[in-house]
């Protein structure tokens, strides 16, 4: 039987296991990235390993979130980011040279290479051809120091396309289709492979933007074939030589397939505040607009920015619209310059920011109180733009421009013939800031600013357990909503003590105090929640955090899947209910008690009694062997000093 192009790649890099569905395997990780949200702490894991020098094929420190200054915690973190990135023999893109998946996919990305990033966004790789993935922090940490990858093999979700797209419909309209059928969860436990005539349809950034808004599923990544397409963007960017093809065998065979016709594909929208409320623009057409955001690691290339400028050649601005533009890379912005499209948009009356994620993680742009701000980012969660009141809607490029032209949501159709256009054979690269990896013999000193707090001790995982149920949650809950971004708290990442104060914030704004006058009595911390517990970010912090402030266990209906890894790598328990009715009998405040907890998990049980507010629930324990001897160490820094 013939091989997807994931089981090509997997096979590739198989260290240990068999690609068996649901069985743990083991992957060599070519090449790494980080951003600084999540970077700093990363380095510290990886300073707390031991080693003097990365080992990987390729790893590359972005920063590119926090880039507001508007204290001395964020350029202290870039400093000291700089200063790891020559020690350990990293490339570093500063501060203003893009946002990490963009600038990878120009720069470093290769087809049938491994990418691990510790970013959820990551699967963007997945447009050239690669197997990218998101992860937390300390994976990346262990993958820099050329330990294997750990994840369960993966079902793989056949997604055929067929036809071509209609004018004023890009590829964000194919994700969001995706999303209306499948919803935020629908690509959990899978990998999202692309296949069939219609791919020749779709450019690289065409699928680098699939790819990265694929995140949204659920689903472990997304993987495009590596054809002629491919080579083109390669030759562009003067990389032609990294160039391989990679397909499926005509006779590769999916365990799901979905049958897409791009030419049957509208202008679509996600409405407040999931990625997956997704209906034709037509439907909520003519809503007034107050900020439109064109941008993010989603919508920011030299294609996305070139239609937005000349759709505005011939026609004017709402003055009751903020039109704003971040663009993706140091590339994109030197190329629509070179090419006049800036001046359009500076004409146009645009807003032009820094090449950063900015708006898309809360670092600026808030929209107003309660107005209407169209993105072509790839999270509309409640607050995540800085506004607690948001009405965040997520779009194309087209029906961002239309929208902002007319003051109102608007379908682009409505706006005429579709803007022609051509893209450069060859780009300027924009890579004249990018610091290459310092020889190892450098005498480099890490700069550390007062903001950065060492990393935490956490004990052993004991055999009796007594807490209390310190919050119960609905399905869907999201990284945002454990431990929250913008610019107030994303500035205290490498600050596990400081950055703890936020944690649940947006649901409890006492939960930080309340959790440790828990502890003073005697008690560690659960929490109980629903289905699909962690969508979103692959932010540590949001198990790290909790852990430190003492939560411990997490039993919910079903998790994301990143966010699972976090938490075992933390030391956190994650169970989930055998009866999903038990889910209604508990009650926040709830007293828990698990007896012989360590032995039934290093003895490999499948389930675990659990006494909560005095009646019995049996909870799942869905973990290898590995995962149970790290959790039973107190998380996976101690298991791997033990080891």
């Amino acid at each position: 039987m013939g091989r997807t192009v994931t089981e090509k790649i997997l096979a590739d890099h198989l260290l240990a296991g068999e690609l068996k569905q649901g069985k743990e395997i083991a992957l060599r990780i070519d090449q790494t990235l980080t951003q600084d949200a999540t970077g700093t702490m990363a380095y510290l894991e990886f300073e707390a390993i031991g080693i003097p020098r990365v080992r990987t094929e390729l790893s590359v420190c972005y920063v590119d979130h926090n880039l507001l200054q508007s204290d001395f915690k964020n350029a202290d973190d870039h400093r000291f980011l700089q200063s790891v990135a020559r020690k350990y023999g990293l490339y570093f893109s500063p501060p203003g040279n893009g946002i990490s998946h963009q600038v990878h996919l120009e720069r470093f990305g290769v087809p049938g290479k491994t990418l691990l990033g510790s970013d959820s966004h990551t699967p963007t790789g997945g447009g050239l051809g690669m197997l990218a993935m998101g992860a937390g922090g300390l994976d990346v940490a262990m993958a820099m120091a050329g330990k294997p990858f750990y994840l369960i093999m993966p079902k793989i979700y056949g997604i055929r396309l067929h036809g071509s797209l209609q004018p004023w419909v890009s590829a964000r309209d194919v994700l969001l289709e995706i999303l209306r059928r499948l919803s935020v969860k629908g690509g959990v436990g899978f990998i999202m492979e692309y296949f069939g005539p219609g791919v020749e349809e779709l450019s690289v950034t065409d699928r680098a933007t699939i790819t990265n808004f694929g995140a949204e599923l659920g689903a472990t990544t997304s993987v495009f074939p590596s054809d002629d397409n491919t080579r083109r963007f390669l030759a562009s960017q003067g990389r032609e030589e990294q160039w391989r093809e990679l397909r499926a065998d005509p006779d590769a065979r999916y365990d799901t397939v979905m049958d897409l016709d791009l030419s049957a594909i509208e202008p679509l929208i996600a409405c407040p505040s999931s990625p997956d409320n997704v209906v034709p623009v037509r439907e909520v057409a003519g809503r007034p607009v107050a900020q439109v955001l064109v941008g993010s690691c989603t919508n920011s290339s030299i294609r996305d920015l070139t239609v937005v400028a000349k759709t505005l050649e011939k026609h004017e601005l709402s003055r009751d619209v903020s039109f704003e533009i971040n663009p993706g890379s140091r590339q994109v912005l030197e190329n629509i310059t070179a090419r006049g499209d800036l001046l359009t948009l500076i004409h146009a009356g645009a807003r032009v920011h820094q090449s950063g994620c900015l708006g898309c993680i809360g670092m600026g742009q808030a929209p107003p109180t309660d107005g209407i701000s169209l993105r072509t980012f790839p999270r509309n969660f409640p607050g995540r733009s800085g506004t607690a009141t948001d009405r965040v809607y997520l779009c194309s490029p087209e029906v961002a421009v239309a929208s902002a032209i007319k003051g109102v949501i608007t379908d682009p159709r409505d706006l005429g013939d579709y803007p022609s256009f051509t893209l450069p054979d060859r780009v300027l690269p924009g890579d004249e800031r990018i610091e290459h990896p310092w020889p190892p013999e450098s005498k480099v000193e890490i700069i550390r600013g007062p903001n950065i707090a060492p990393f935490p001790d956490f004990d052993a995982l004991p055999e009796t357990w007594r807490g209390r149920v310190m919050l119960k949650l609905e399905d869907n809950i999201t990284t945002d909503h454990i431990m929250p971004a913008g610019a107030a708290i994303l500035p205290l990442r490498s600050n596990i003590p400081a950055i703890s104060e936020f944690v649940f914030s947006q649901i409890n704004r006492n939960f930080a105090t309340e959790m440790k006058e828990a502890v003073l009595e005697g008690f560690g911390g659960m929490i109980v929640a629903g289905e699909n517990y962690g969508q979103g970010s692959s932010r540590e912090h949001a198990a790290l955090a909790p852990r430190y402030l003492g939560v411990r266990f997490k039993l919910v209906k079903s998790f994301a899947r990143i966010h699972k890894a976090n938490l075992i790598n933390f030391g956190i328990v994650p169970l989930t209910f055998a009866d999903p009715d038990d889910y209604d009998a508990i009650e926040q405040g709830n007293e828990v008690l698990i007896e012989g907890m360590r032995e039934v998990l290093l003895g490999g049980g499948e389930s675990v009694v659990v006494r909560i507010g005095g009646r019995s629930v049996t909870a799942l324990i869905d973990l290898s062997p590995r995962h149970r001897e790290i959790i039973a160490a107190g998380g996976l820094l101690n298991w791997a000093r033990q080891e």
